[in-house]
């Protein structure tokens, strides 16, 4: 699905149309905001079936929910937001363990060593230790570039402790990566 963007009083429009129950400008705010929803959701959940899976969830709450959004120019992070709690909330209820496949390049066809990507796997391994409320704010952060306010909404914490948080958690990556 690619991005249609909508934004300003476009979207304001379309948010006001939809929670009227006008179901074609529902469909506008999806094609606007499902590709970030569905990121988020992977790098969360680590398996694409479960991040589409949340992501379903998450709009059929946007749906019902919509009428009560009182900042529509925070369409983007409180829909993030809901995509990224049900992510978690599928976790918590799977409790399973995800196998991360990692494709490597042809080394004839690209000739360098598949030894160079060890870092990579070790990222994605550190990270999957993490708490999928650690990654999620993790994802939130760098993937969908909310600032440290957005992070406290999004969280229910404070911007100091949001960032302090991410602090915490950064230190821990790079101990175990060894990249102090």
């Amino acid at each position: 699905m690619t991005a249609i963007p909508i934004q300003g009083d476009e979207m304001v429009g379309a948010i006001e149309r939809a929670v009227a129950g006008d179901e074609a400008a529902f469909g506008r705010i999806i094609k606007a905001h499902h590709d970030p929803m569905t990121r988020i959701s992977y790098l969360i959940c680590g398996d694409l079936d479960a991040a589409d899976e949340a992501v379903q969830a998450a709009w059929q709450i946007a749906w019902r929910r919509l009428g009560s959004l009182h900042e529509p120019e925070r369409i983007r992070s409180w829909l993030v937001s809901i995509a990224a709690n049900e992510a978690r909330q599928l976790l918590r209820r799977q409790r399973r363990r995800t196998v991360v496949e990692l494709k490597l390049a042809d080394r004839s066809a690209t000739g360098t060593d598949p030894g160079t990507r060890v870092g990579d796997l070790d990222l994605v391994n550190a990270l999957a230790r993490l708490h999928p409320d650690d990654r999620a704010l993790l994802a939130l952060r760098y993937v969908a570039g909310f600032d440290a306010t957005e992070l406290g909404r999004a969280t229910g914490r404070s911007a100091s402790g949001t960032r302090a948080r991410l602090a915490r958690l950064l230190k821990r990556l790079r101990t175990e990566l060894g990249d102090d």
